[in-house]
């Protein structure tokens, strides 16, 4: 891929990121630290209660996993949805904590109304702006998506969408289609005076009316060595610490985690044998 060129222009998602494509993106240190700090700043506007009690998160198109490990690393029982079995089959590799689904957004979410605390997705949403297949009309696929992820997420809940768009008539499609099946919310942009470090989030609120989060950056200043300091902390150390096996958490863990959620009222499945193993796919 040239400098410059979007993926989306390139590709359906699914062909894009093949096998070659989906081992480069996990293990290229720049991106892992780019996917650690847009997860932790999604984290961050999902604005979830400090209270100590792991919450049930969706990652939507959580490629490898590189996302799920943020949510992981804070706590949180996460279930992930993404469009490629390369991506699905990297994750599965690396034992990320999360379950893995293979799912097109632009088909709907097949969960249970009103089972998530939250949704986080890093640069993904905006595919769904483009028409990839004859058939594909990108509003329909959008109203689909926006529908089934409202009515999958407890009431209060939100939904953090990093999103790249391609420009600002994306953006307001994307932002009108969430408003129109019930959404409150809109578009929060980071460093907005900055061609280097501008972020898109659309945060997206269920059943209620509070103020959009304040955005960073908005007095022209930007993160200082942002990139350098991303790599050191969330890219080479994070993956370090994973392929030494250092903070690996384990059967113990997990039961510890499934108490807590039960005690909170939510209805978990019981201990068993199994509980605490490596997770498959879930096709």
């Amino acid at each position: 891929m040239g400098k410059g060129e979007r993926p989306e222009h390139m590709a359906p998602p699914d062909i894009f990121y093949n096998e070659d494509e989906a081992r480069k993106y996990t293990t290229n240190s720049r991106m892992i630290a780019i996917q650690a700090a847009l997860t932790e700043r999604a984290l961050e506007l999902l604005a979830l209660p400090q209270d100590g009690v792991p919450r049930l998160l969706l990652d939507l198109g959580c490629g490898s996993g590189l996302s799920g490990e943020a949510l992981s690393e804070a706590g949180h029982v996460w279930m992930g949805l993404d469009i490629s079995t390369a991506m699905l089959d990297v994750a599965a590799e690396r034992e990320v904590e999360g379950d893995l689904v293979l799912n097109d957004l632009g088909h709907g979410l097949p969960l249970r109304p009103g089972s998530f605390d939250g949704a986080i997705s890093i640069s993904a949403v905006q595919w769904l702006c483009n028409a990839d297949r004859s058939g594909h009309d990108p509003r329909k696929r959008m109203k689909r998506f926006f529908e089934t992820l409202y009515a999958c997420l407890r009431r209060g809940a939100r939904a953090v969408l990093q999103i790249y768009p391609e420009n600002h008539l994306q953006a307001e499609m994307l932002v009108a289609s969430a408003m129109k099946v019930g959404f409150s919310g809109g578009l929060v942009v980071d460093y907005p005076h900055s061609t280097r470090a501008k972020k898109y989030f659309l945060v997206l609120m269920v059943g209620t009316s509070t103020a959009v989060p304040q955005a960073k950056g908005l007095d022209g200043s930007e993160p200082e060595d942002e990139e350098a300091a991303q790599i050191k902390m969330a890219g080479r150390d994070r993956f370090k610490r994973r392929k030494t096996g250092s903070g690996v958490k384990g059967r113990d863990w997990v039961l510890k985690k499934k108490e807590q959620m039960r005690k909170k009222g939510y209805d978990i499945a019981p201990d068993t044998k199994y509980t605490g193993r490596k997770r498959k796919r879930i096709v």
